[in-house]
């Protein structure tokens, strides 16, 4: 006598577990990104994998076909650079954040320095060097327009050192290999081993903009519901604790809370 076949009973089954929204980010964004998409997951269950890299970086992968839900870059032109290639979902693209750029040193420095047009850059470098990043990166090609508008380039421009990204510039002033650095503001916020001697002018550098979109290729309804998070108040106030500033508002000096 043949055995009877099992009934299956689905009854018992958990639903499936959604998607988490893979989210490439300008590495600047880590620590307060890390925190709002935490908060985001807390508030609706639903996980994020953030991945973080130079803005060009990103761009290039997104370009090549690499998985990703939203791309949240450092500038607007490499959000341009996928927008132009149809890669970023119409009407997602959004103004989240605006930063600062600053010049760091060591924690343990004693050097005080002002910036301002023909400021000794080079005579503070003390026969070291100037870390800043890539000009392929938006942060060193903030950097490289503040230094120019200043008329210090052409004095530091043999004194530099380029990283592959803000926080790997970061890591080389935080860690006393390099005397000063260029990063954003709210890189130093992140690394008690830097201190910050002074903010570059605004207008020695174009706005510094953090936009983001939802990437066409994304079947992840999440996506966008993760953007409206992060433009809301909670997310805005955590990313403010970490040294950005929101778009909407002016800039703050940075001794400002």
């Amino acid at each position: 006598m043949l055995g009877l076949m099992p009934v299956l009973s689905y009854s018992g089954l958990a639903a499936a577990e959604p998607a988490p929204v893979r989210v490439f980010a300008a590495a600047s964004l880590k620590d307060a990104l890390d925190e709002a998409t935490a908060a985001w997951t807390a508030d609706s269950g639903i996980q994020t994998l953030n991945t973080y890299a130079a803005s060009s970086t990103l761009a290039r992968q997104i370009e090549q076909g690499a998985p990703a839900d939203v791309f949240f870059s450092a500038n607007q032109q490499w959000m341009d650079y996928v927008g132009e290639r149809g890669l970023i979902g119409p009407d997602s693209r959004r103004d989240l954040l605006r930063n600062q750029l600053v010049l760091v040193a060591p924690s343990v420095s004693a050097l005080q320095l002002r910036i301002a047009p023909g400021f000794d850059l080079r005579g503070a470098l003390g026969g070291g060097r100037l870390v800043l990043c890539n000009p392929a990166v938006p942060a060193g090609s903030y950097g490289r327009q503040a230094l120019q508008s200043l008329a210090v380039w052409d004095a530091v421009q043999t004194h530099t050192v380029l990283a592959e990204n803000v926080r790997a510039a970061l890591r080389l002033v935080s860690r006393g290999e390099m005397p000063l650095g260029i990063v954003y503001a709210s890189d130093a916020v992140a690394d008690p081993q830097v201190r910050v001697l002074d903010v570059f002018p605004q207008d020695s550098h174009e706005p510094i903009v953090y936009p983001a979109a939802v990437i066409a290729k994304s079947d992840n309804a999440q996506a966008a519901a993760l953007l409206r998070f992060l433009e809301a108040d909670a997310a805005q106030k955590i990313f403010m604790r970490w040294g950005f500033v929101a778009t909407e508002a002016p800039r703050p000096a940075l001794s400002e809370p």
